[in-house]
C-alpha cells in the first residue's frame, strides 16, 4: 500500500490512512515519515472517513471487519482494492512495463526501472520492496518512484489473481511455481496476461513458461541456458563472485556480446537482469544502456541484504524469501560461497505455510548440507481470522524427515538466543520472512549481538 500511496499522492492526490501496525506501535519511523510527508495518519477505527465523496482502498487481505471498511459501508464511500487502484492507472500509461512470476517479481522490476531511469524515460515505478538506488535520507522508504506519466513499470501480483487487471505493452514471465495457487490456476492466469500484452518477455529456461510463450504472438525470449533465446549467455563466461556474478550478454538478433557485471550475487539474479534487458529493449532502450545501467544496480532492501560481519567474522543476512522458489535463490547463493549457514525462518502466515510447507521443507532439507541448520518461529500474525492448526512444528518435522537439520522456537526471541548460541566465525545467518519490517531490526540486533 506504501508504494501506492506514494504514487496516488505524487499525482495529486490527498491521501490518508490506517495500519493495524502503527496501532501496535511496530516500526514508527516509517508512520512518522510518512506524516512529515503529508499523508494523514488515523487509528484504525474508523476516524479517517468522513464523507461519501472520499474513495476507500484496502488490499484484498483487509477483513469486511475493520472498522474503515464499516464506516465506508455506512457513507456509502466507493471501495477499490489496490490491484484495482494500481492498474487503472498503469493501464492509463501509453509505454506500460509489467514484470510477473512467482519470484524475482521486486528485483527485476527494480532493474527495469532503473534501466529506464538512466535512459532517461522518467518513468513511474511501483515495487514491493525499497528500491536502493531510488533511497535518499529525505526518501529511505523508495519503494514507489513518480515519473513524467509516459512509462510506467510495476510488479503484477498473481497471488490474489488481481494480475488479471493488467493490460502491459511489455509483459514480463520470468517463472511459475507453486506459491499461493496450483499450477493450472498459475498457468492460465500467466497466459493470459501475456497473450494481453504488445510484447510477452519469456524465460525459456523455466520450462512452463516456455511452453505458454508458444502461443504468444511477440516474444523476446531470455535464459542463461536455453540456446533459443533472444537475449543469453556465452558459455563458460559466468564468474561468481561473494558480492556480485558477470558474465558475457549475448543478442543472438545480432550475434553482438555485451559485458554484464552485477553487484550483487547469485544466478538467480543474473536471469532477473536478463529479463529487465529484455524488457528494455521492448521499450526501445539500446541493449549496451541497458547493461551499462545494471552495472550501477543498488539492489533492494531485504533482498540478499548484507547487514554486516561481526568482529568475529559472522556474516548476517536480511532476506525476504519465503516461498519454496525465493527461499532456494537465497539458500543456492548463499552455499555457493564458503561457511556454514544458519538460516532463521519467519513463516508470513498460517494460510500460505499450509498451501507450500511440504514443497518449502524439500527446499530447506535439500538445498543445505549437514552442518547447516534451520530455526524456525511460529508464523507471523497480526490479527485476523485463519486457522492456525497447522504451524511451524509441521515444518521443522517435515525438514528433518527429508534429512535435514532443523529446530523449532515459539518466539523470535527464543530463536535469536539460540542463534546466537550457535553462531561461530565463518558462518552466514539468514534472516528470512516476508510482511513484517521488524525482520530487518531483528537481522541488526543479531549482528549486533553476535
Amino acid at each position: 500500500m506504501l508504494p501506492l500511496a506514494q504514487i496516488v499522492k505524487g499525482l495529486g492526490a490527498e491521501v490518508g490512512g490506517s495500519d493495524r501496525s502503527r496501532d501496535q506501535g511496530r516500526t514508527a519511523e516509517k508512520f512518522d515519515w510518512l506524516e512529515a510527508r503529508g499523508f494523514r495518519l488515523f487509528p484504525q477505527d474508523g476516524s479517517g472517513l468522513g464523507s461519501g465523496e472520499q474513495v476507500l482502498v484496502a488490499s484484498a487481505a483487509i477483513e469486511d471487519t475493520v472498522p474503515e471498511i464499516v464506516r465506508a459501508k455506512e457513507l456509502g464511500c466507493p471501495r477499490v482494492t489496490r490491484a484495482e487502484l494500481l492498474s487503472r492507472l498503469f493501464n492509463a500509461a501509453p509505454c506500460s512495463l509489467a514484470v510477473g512470476g512467482t519470484s524475482g517479481k521486486s528485483t527485476t522490476t527494480a532493474m527495469l526501472g532503473w534501466i529506464m531511469q538512466y535512459a532517461q524515460r522518467q518513468p513511474t515505478i511501483m515495487n514491493g520492496a525499497v528500491m536502493k538506488n531510488f533511497a535518499t535520507p529525505a526518501n529511505p522508504f523508495a519503494s514507489a518512484v513518480v515519473g513524467d506519466g509516459n512509462v510506467f513499470v510495476s510488479e503484477v501480483d498473481e497471488s490474489d489473481g488481481s494480475i488479471a487487471l493488467y493490460n502491459p505493452t511489455v509483459a514480463v514471465l520470468l517463472n511459475i511455481s507453486l506459491d499461493h495457487k496450483s499450477m493450472e490456476e498459475l498457468r492460465k492466469l500467466f497466459g493470459d496476461f501475456l497473450q494481453r500484452a504488445e510484447t510477452a518477455v519469456v524465460n525459456l529456461d523455466d520450462d512452463d513458461a516456455e511452453l505458454l510463450a508458444r502461443r504468444c504472438r511477440n516474444v523476446i525470449s531470455f535464459a542463461i541456458d536455453h540456446p533459443g533465446a533472444t537475449f543469453g549467455v556465452e558459455p563458460g563466461t559466468i564468474i561468481e563472485r561473494e558480492d556480485g556474478i558477470d558474465a558475457l550478454l549475448v543478442d543472438r538478433r545480432t550475434d553482438v556480446g555485451h559485458s554484464l557485471r552485477l553487484p550483487m550475487p547469485g544466478r538467480h539474479n543474473l536471469e532477473n537482469a536478463l529479463a529487465a534487458i529484455a524488457a528494455a529493449v521492448a521499450a526501445g532502450v539500446d541493449v549496451h544502456d541497458a547493461a551499462v545501467a545494471l552495472a550501477r544496480f543498488e539492489g533492494l532492501a531485504r533482498r540478499f541484504d548484507v547487514v554486516g560481519t561481526s568482529d568475529s567474522g559472522v556474516t548476517v543476512i536480511d532476506d525476504f524469501g519465503h516461498n519454496p522458489e525465493k527461499a532456494r535463490a537465497t539458500l543456492r547463493t548463499l552455499k555457493s560461497q564458503e561457511g556454514r549457514v544458519i538460516a532463521f525462518f519467519q513463516p508470513h502466515g498460517y494460510g500460505p505455510l499450509q498451501q507450500m510447507g511440504k514443497e518449502l521443507a524439500q527446499t530447506f532439507a535439500k538445498e543445505l548440507g549437514p552442518d547447516d541448520i534451520v530455526i524456525m518461529c511460529a508464523p507471523v500474525y497480526f490479527g485476523g481470522a485463519v486457522d492456525r492448526s497447522q504451524g511451524s512444528e509441521r515444518i521443522v518435522q517435515l525438514i528433518k524427515d527429508d534429512g535435514g537439520n532443523a529446530e523449532y522456537h515459539e518466539t523470535r526471541e527464543e530463536c535469536g538466543d539460540r542463534i546466537v548460541e550457535l553462531a561461530q566465525s565463518g558462518d552466514r545467518i539468514a534472516v528470512m520472512g516476508a510482511r513484517d519490517d521488524t525482520l530487518t531490526v531483528f537481522a541488526q540486533g543479531l549482528l549486533e549481538r553476535v
